[in-house]
């Protein structure tokens, strides 16, 4: 075992991960920065990622994957994010969809088993679309306006668009979200199936690499077999521990805020100072202040992870963590960034500064689910019932 970070202790095979990953996202922040600059994609990152087999490690071992841990998950995420924040969000949906189809089980066998088979061998990705103008985060309980229609052969034919579909310009498989006439579906449609396209409609301020364009379906026809869930009309829905990824992001771009930070005072040597600003005590406790927050949003991260993969305690207390990390991690990320720029001062606002891109991208945490206002509320009303159980 050996510690690569006051909070972690590795086995020899998850250390030789993460160095590959953390090779790869130092090398990544150059292109990252291009990328950002000219609302591009990063195409060289997804094939080194998958020169490296990492978009198969959510898959089981028994299925030929590398069957990591939800802790695991995090904690490379946050990794890749300090390197290349928009490719570490988009592969994390992966990630974490591929995850969450193997941990809940709700598909038919045969079709996880499929999908699975293809992500081991090709290295192919997968990602949710679910999002829609008009009905909103799907966290919201909107309805899709997108149709499925079955026909008499048993075959479905979808229409549709859809919005935030990360990772588009890459993606193998779509799995789309789409009303029946009786309940809502998903259906799992290849890239190549006829009237499906992708309409650059990507015009962000920040996150600009995840290529999250609009999905459109025009009359797509699919087999009886695309339909691999119903959702339960008024059941509620299982947790979604994978959904970690988003807030182990963030707080890679406030790591790699941190260390901007840090690179700048230690270089930055005014001539009316005798030394560099690093020795400036205001802002050493200025970095003191980075480091406390960041430890406490951590530790909450990865000990909050580390219990779920664990089963410490009942699922349904362990959910209210699972958002509220999520509010933590970006509220942290935010305030990080925030000070960091402080500290590099109004030479972090030049289009050639990464922290600008930083400022950027970490806002957009704020749009990711689970939603600040929902986690608030929920948290509200579970005071409430410990108040009134006494």
């Amino acid at each position: 075992m050996k510690r690569l970070d006051h909070l972690f202790v590795l086995n020899k095979q998850q250390e030789q991960r993460m160095n590959a990953i953390g090779e790869l996202a130092d090398s990544f922040a150059a292109e990252a920065h291009r990328v950002d600059a000219e609302h591009d994609f990063a195409y060289k990152h997804i094939e080194a990622l998958r020169g490296i087999g990492y978009f198969s490690y959510p898959v089981p071992a028994a299925s030929g994957g590398a069957g990591i841990s939800l802790y695991e998950l995090v904690l490379y995420q946050e990794r890749l994010a300090q390197g290349d924040a928009a490719t570490a969000l988009g592969v994390g949906w992966h990630l974490s969809v591929v995850k969450d189809i193997n941990d809940k089980q709700l598909w038919p066998q045969a079709a996880i088993a499929q999908l699975n088979e293809q992500i081991v061998k090709q290295q192919l990705l997968v990602n949710r679309a679910a999002t829609e103008k008009a009905s909103g985060s799907p966290t919201r309980g909107g309805k899709p306006l997108t149709t499925a229609k079955q026909r008499e052969d048993g075959s479905y034919v979808l229409s549709g668009r859809k919005t935030f579909t990360t990772l588009s310009p890459v993606l193998d498989y779509f799995i789309v979200t789409a009303s029946l006439e009786q309940g809502t579906a998903e259906f799992i449609i290849p890239r190549e199936a006829t009237g499906l396209c992708i309409e650059q409609t990507w015009h962000m301020l920040g996150m600009r690499g995840t290529a999250s364009h609009d999905l459109v379906l025009d009359n797509v026809v699919v087999p009886e077999t695309a339909l691999v869930y119903r959702f339960p009309d008024k059941a509620a829905r299982a947790a979604t521990p994978s959904l970690l990824h988003i807030p182990a992001c963030y707080l890679g771009i406030a790591l790699a805020a941190r260390k901007e930070a840090i690179k700048f005072a230690y270089h930055y040597h005014p001539n009316s100072l005798p030394a560099p600003i690093i020795q400036l005590p205001n802002i050493v406790q200025q970095l003191g202040k980075i480091e406390l927050e960041l430890q406490a949003a951590r530790h909450f991260l990865y000990s909050v992870a580390a219990r779920w993969d664990q089963q410490a305690q009942p699922q349904e207390q362990l959910v209210a963590e699972l958002n509220a990390v999520k509010v933590t991690a970006i509220e942290t990320a935010l305030s990080v960034v925030d000070k960091a720029m402080r500290i590099v001062g109004a030479h972090s606002l030049a289009l050639d500064h990464p922290l600008q891109r930083m400022y950027r991208d970490v806002r957009f945490g704020l749009h990711n689910p689970p939603m600040e206002d929902a986690v608030l509320t929920m948290l509200g009303k579970l005071a409430v019932d410990d108040y009134e159980k006494g």
